[in-house]
């Protein structure tokens, strides 16, 4: 079984946001696949299906961004899922906009929401498919960047973005984080 977790905020006011990258690619993954998000459990929108012949469990976690650890280990400990089989699609602004990176382990870099996730799972050995928002501009604030819109140009950018990183997961799932690292990383 796999666990695929998409992190944002729950809640109108964050929809579509940079924060959000997560949950729109977690959003394209589930259509790609077929699968509804519509069940509440582990203190998030969840979704179960079969890709490749392996179970997933598709999460939305809605604890907030700073807490999405607290839903992810709860699902991983439930099913006795390690954590080499969970996948995390989330923001980066350290990638240029719409660009992917994708690791099989590594640190927070400074994420809140991945922090919280290594501390709930106790390791930071978990896949995870980075989805680059850009850079903040030297005069704004971090949490206005990442809470704010894409503008009309970057919103096209990042919905082939997350078609790419909804095709990577598949990819990752069927033929390994290398084949999908290749393919994908440095894209844009």
């Amino acid at each position: 079984m796999y666990v695929i977790a998409g992190l944002g905020n729950p809640t109108k006011e964050y929809e579509k946001t940079r924060h959000n990258a997560g949950f729109d690619a977690i959003d394209v993954l589930a259509d790609k696949l077929g699968i509804g998000i519509t069940e509440r459990k582990h203190r998030a929108l969840c979704g179960r299906g079969v890709f490749g012949g392996e179970k997933l469990l598709l999460l939305k976690p809605q604890t907030y961004m700073n807490a999405s650890g607290e839903s992810i280990g709860e699902a991983a400990r439930f099913y006795q899922v390690p954590p080499e089989r969970i996948i995390v699609l989330y923001d980066d602004i350290s990638l240029e906009v719409g660009q992917l990176r994708i690791r099989t382990k590594g640190s927070a870099g400074g994420h809140n929401g991945i922090k919280s996730i290594i501390a709930h799972l106790g390791s930071q050995d978990f896949p995870r498919v980075k989805i680059g928002v850009g850079a903040k501009p030297d005069q704004m604030d971090l949490v206005a960047y990442v809470l704010g819109h894409f503008g009309k140009a970057d919103r096209a950018v990042m919905e082939e973005a997350f078609r790419d990183a909804a095709d990577a997961v598949t990819m990752m799932i069927a033929d390994g984080a290398d084949a999908a690292m290749n393919r994908y990383n440095g894209k844009r």
